[in-house]
């Protein structure tokens, strides 16, 4: 008998995952989260003008260049073109006040990519969000320039500076909504009215008020977020659930204390929680990899927020909820996880 030939080309190719792909790559998921952004970006020129522009090329451009320079030190391919950085460094830009020196606006970049991202292992290995990981050391760091804003140039009025009492005292604070939230709260309590402390429910929905340069117009924030479920990248899981928390957990405490029926949408619609539900929450490295984890991650999210909006020192809880629910993630996706086929209790 002659010895059996071994086929010159294997009957079975083994090689790692994934083994179907979806056809989505990581630089055309990055370009459609960058064109989400477009409305909030053109809110922020059209509210700030000039200011809006100079930050945002600054975080922007020095994000981009700290990327490379890392992925140089290390010996990595430079792979700025996937728009990874340039993300990253638009959402640092659109939380920061309009009045924000470069200097420090550069400084924040380097934290989000080096510190936030690079030390990780880069994209993918992260942690935390790089974009609220650099914004809470700026604000740890240089609290009185994270928290001095300024009107639009939209708004009829000036914008007188006031420090708040329930801030740090060596942060000086605007009358954004927020801090008018406050102001109210204290009115409230005595049975006075606070209507004129408070900007009106169409000017904090068009964005014709104080706070960072993307935070604040919230049509823009919503046709960029309801984009970006559309298109598959963001499930509407964690911006319904966290939105839905916030919601219930303000009317209930506004409820219980005689606050105006208008408080809860005051923080729906005020500081960062609109960009934060729909393009810092949802980012596909931090957030849960299953449907009800999520969902878990998502209430979590507005409980966080509402408790140290309502009962903390500081006025907003965004930034520090979503760092704190990162952290979290890692057992979330351990004990919330789908049974798997065939799995499941004996019937």
């Amino acid at each position: 008998m002659e010895p059996i030939k071994e086929p010159s080309t294997p009957l079975v190719l083994l090689s790692s995952s994934p083994h179907i792909h979806s056809g989505h790559t990581v630089p055309a998921a990055m370009r459609e989260v960058l064109l989400a952004l477009v409305p909030a970006v053109l809110a922020s020129f059209y509210y700030f003008r000039m200011s809006a522009l100079s930050v945002i090329l600054a975080c922007v451009i020095s994000a981009m260049v700290f990327e490379a320079i890392c992925q140089k030190l290390m010996n990595r391919p430079i792979t700025t073109y996937d728009c990874s950085a340039a993300l990253t460094g638009l959402l640092l830009a659109l939380c920061l006040p309009p009045s924000f020196p470069i200097s420090l606006a550069i400084m924040g970049s380097f934290f989000a990519i080096v510190i936030g991202k690079m030390v990780f292992g880069g994209l993918g290995c992260n942690v935390f969000n790089p974009a609220h990981l650099g914004r809470a050391i700026l604000l740890a760091s240089y609290p009185q320039q994270m928290t001095t804003w300024v009107l639009p140039v939209t708004a009829s009025t000036t914008l007188n500076a006031v420090t708040s009492a329930t801030m740090k005292a060596d942060a000086v604070s605007s009358a954004t909504p927020l801090v008018s939230m406050r102001i109210a709260e204290s009115l409230w309590q005595t049975g006075q009215q606070a209507s004129t402390q408070l900007p009106s429910l169409w000017n904090l929905f068009i964005g014709n008020v104080g706070g960072s340069l993307g935070e604040t117009c919230v049509p823009a924030l919503l046709v960029g977020g309801l984009f970006l479920i559309w298109r598959g990248h963001v499930d509407w899981r964690v911006p319904f659930f966290y939105l839905a928390t916030v919601a219930v957990i303000t009317g209930i405490y506004g409820g219980v204390r005689g606050y105006d029926s208008i408080f809860p949408l005051y923080h729906l619609m005020a500081g960062g929680l609109m960009i934060g539900s729909f393009f810092m929450a949802t980012d596909w490295v931090t957030s849960p990899i299953t449907k009800r984890g999520r969902i878990v991650y998502a209430i979590g999210l507005g409980v966080l927020t509402a408790l140290i909006r309502l009962r903390g020192s500081y006025v907003e809880g965004v930034c520090y909820s979503i760092l704190m629910m990162n952290m979290v993630t890692p057992l979330i996706d351990k004990y919330v996880c789908n049974i798997s086929f065939g799995g499941g209790a004996k019937k």
